[in-house]
């Protein structure tokens, strides 16, 4: 499956950053890990950190999946308010959930610093306004909800808005206090250079073809002929994961994404703003830390790599348009277009945790738009998995929930 179309904005920026050798003997291991995307990297640092011996494939170069097209928006709303998933799986599940989210943006910077990070983490608040005059009531729920919960919250009627951010034609929003932006593709790669340093061991252009199950332990075998004995495997393969798990359990939505010139001058309002608003699909934006502006949105149903990548400049315009309704006079230079595939759960949560059909084996699939943030949340439940322990999450995030 192709995840992305073009040359994502992140993959141009920072170029081939490292390489690593495909395998060629047979490995052993107590942990592998099969995606080196942005999940595979964080899950594989806490294998290290808790002192497994632990390997690492992925069947492309590193984070040239879903980790180079991705925003990097770094947000602890979930793409289900905060009011509807307590309809949908009680206040327990929903604030736990939320709370998660909130808590892997600050342990996220501490990993930055802890690693020396250059990979640009700025701490961001972020704005979630209505596009539609139908939309304020839902939302006034949705701020009443979060400030009920204890977040960090204000509401914003349409002439703030205009005053703090130049957006025009809004109905008022919520802005929070808890969010950030990083790049994923360089971070994701920081943290392999720093883990093989402690014994992590990577084999990119390496293929899984096929896993035997035995009692206490799996053998991986790869596309080279090579095979991998692991006492546990953790699965990073995010939307791929539609290709091993047969029943339908999440949504593929192709996603598109464009990329202004730097003009640091024009975007200073919401230099430090996470944006999004209440359309569905929905609109959103920040800056990258060089000075350009970054928006997503005109998300729709996956069919084919072809179809989707076919309607990149149809989507460049429903997006620019879509921007124009908050920025009238503004004109906005395009120098990167691409486009994406994300899945979307039926209550917007990841899938972490076991499979009845995958003996010794655990997933951390991040969908939606908190994949990073959910990820950080799989780094403590796969620890937890290891010593056979259960999360307080594991029954939100669980298979055939």
């Amino acid at each position: 499956m192709d995840l992305k179309s073009n040359e994502p904005f992140w993959l141009l920026k920072n170029g081939l950053i490292a390489t690593y050798p495909s395998l060629k003997s047979d490995e052993k291991c107590d942990v592998l890990i099969i995606g080196g995307g942005i999940t595979g990297s964080l899950i594989a640092h806490q294998m290290i950190e808790d002192g497994y011996e632990t390997i690492l494939i992925d069947k492309r170069e590193l984070c040239n999946g879903s980790t180079s097209a991705t925003t990097s928006m770094l947000q602890y709303e979930i793409d289900i308010p905060l009011y509807k998933l307590i309809e949908k799986i009680g206040e327990k599940g929903a604030l736990e959930s939320y709370k998660a989210c909130s808590e892997a943006i600050d342990a996220l910077e501490k990993l930055t610093v802890k690693i020396h990070s250059n990979a640009g983490f700025k701490r961001k608040k972020s704005l979630y306004f209505a596009s539609k005059k139908k939309d304020v009531d839902g939302l006034k729920k949705e701020y009443e909800a979060r400030k009920s919960a204890g977040f960090e919250v204000n509401w914003l009627n349409a002439d703030q808005i205009f005053k703090k951010f130049g957006f025009e034609n809004t109905y008022g929003g919520i802005l929070s206090k808890q969010g950030a932006s990083i790049d994923a593709f360089q971070f994701a790669h920081e943290l392999f250079k720093h883990n093989v340093k402690k014994g992590l061991k990577i084999f990119d252009k390496t293929e899984m073809t096929e896993v035997e199950y035995h009692k206490g332990f799996n053998i991986a075998k790869v596309d080279s002929g090579f095979q991998i004995k692991a006492k546990k495997i953790i699965y990073c393969i995010g939307y791929e994961s539609k290709n091993l798990l047969k029943e339908n359990f999440v949504n593929l939505k192709s996603t598109y994404a464009v990329v202004s010139e730097v003009d640091k001058d024009k975007f200073k309002n919401i230099n430090s703003t996470l944006v999004w608003n209440t359309d569905d699909p929905y609109l959103y934006m920040r800056t990258t830390d060089d000075g350009r502006l970054l928006i997503g949105g005109g998300d729709e149903d996956f069919y084919d790599a072809g179809k989707r990548d076919s309607i990149l400049n149809k989507k460049e315009n429903e997006i620019l348009k879509n921007l124009k309704k908050i920025k009238p006079d503004y004109h906005f230079y395009t120098d990167f277009m691409w486009a994406g595939t994300f899945g979307e759960t039926k209550d917007g949560l990841p899938y972490i945790g076991e499979h009845k059909k995958f003996k010794n084996s655990y997933f951390v699939l991040g969908f939606g738009g908190n994949g990073i943030t959910f990820s950080i949340t799989g780094m403590e439940m796969s620890s937890m998995f290891m010593k056979n322990k259960k999360h307080l999450l594991s029954k939100y995030f669980m298979f055939g929930r």
